[in-house]
């Protein structure tokens, strides 16, 4: 088969369109491939195998990594093949999803406290020490915390609104459950939690007072909105300038009994509809990532999205 043919057949496929358009500014890893294409690595290896094998790609070793990047010394025909595959990849439904996941990757390579974190999470697990645990870490974190004013949106019965509210100046805890809200403030008053204020309202439309709090947060909340993008912007206007919102969801998954179990309006979201619906509501700063996956099925993963005002 002639290189002209077997380039043809290579970008036959939409995966490898998307692969070439990925590399145009940057070398990736498989790892940051799959991460922004959400693609198995065998199945991205693949592609990466024909690619190069037509001399679109190229690819180098860095200790246990391999890096791609498009052929620099490819010539005018490839060249021109290569061109082609962008366009045509822009013309995927993927393509925006794809361009905002890139941002996200190529950001993480310069935070160096992100790779710490995850040494260390990699770590903890391995090796066991008497007292240590996720939970006393926990508590340790929240005692440096700054006198914060703190919105705890979808907040349920309280949990993470006790712990903020025994460090922070005020927390205040929105549900749309009436019966919740009254549990949560009666556990408050018997905890002599007074900075601790339970109010009933929606994600979309919170009671609190716009420009009012240093920090927004939707602890697996956000999947319960009727309007994920309204609920973000809603955030937005509550905050002070530079505050900051923190979310903690799943990662969008098939599993749709999480509608009948847990009350779930959506399953998860994509690590691009975060970072859009974020941009869209004012926020800068914003970084996305991973920070825990669950071994038994249904196996969901849980993103950790955070930006500033």
């Amino acid at each position: 088969m002639t290189s002209t043919l077997k380039s043809l057949r290579a970008l036959a496929d939409p995966t490898r369109l998307r692969i070439v358009a990925l590399l145009e500014g940057d070398e990736l890893s498989v790892n940051e491939l799959q991460e922004v294409t959400r693609l198995g690595q065998s199945r991205i290896s693949t592609h990466l195998g024909l690619l190069a094998d037509c001399a679109l790609v190229t690819s180098r070793r860095d200790g246990k990594r391999t890096f791609y990047k498009l052929n620099p010394q490819a010539d005018s025909v490839a060249s021109e093949f290569i061109q082609l595959a962008i366009r045509g990849a822009k013309e995927l439904a993927e393509h925006n999803s794809d361009q905002i996941n890139l941002k996200r990757v190529l950001a993480r390579r310069k935070e160096q406290a992100q790779v710490f974190f995850n040494q260390v999470a990699g770590r903890f697990d391995r090796v066991y020490g008497p007292g240590r645990s996720w939970q006393a870490f926990g508590h340790l974190l929240l005692r440096i915390l700054p006198p914060l004013v703190v919105a705890d949106l979808g907040a349920g019965e309280g949990l993470l609104s006790e712990l903020l509210a025994r460090r922070c100046k005020k927390v205040i805890a929105v549900d749309n459950s009436e019966k919740i809200v009254a549990f949560g403030a009666a556990k408050a008053k018997k905890n002599h939690l007074k900075n601790l204020e339970f109010r009933q309202g929606d994600l979309q439309n919170p009671p609190i007072d716009a420009g009012s709090v240093d920090l927004v947060i939707l602890s697996q909340a956000l999947h319960h909105a009727e309007n994920p993008a309204d609920a973000l912007a809603s955030a937005a206007k509550l905050l002070k300038p530079h505050g900051q919102i923190l979310i903690l969801d799943l990662l969008k998954h098939n599993f749709d009994k999480a509608h009948e179990l847990y009350g779930d309006r959506w399953l998860g979201f994509a690590e691009s509809d975060l970072h859009r619906w974020l941009e869209a509501a004012g926020f800068k700063k914003i970084e996305i990532s991973i920070v825990a996956a669950e071994e038994q099925p249904p196996h969901f993963q849980t993103i950790l999205a955070g930006a500033e005002k």
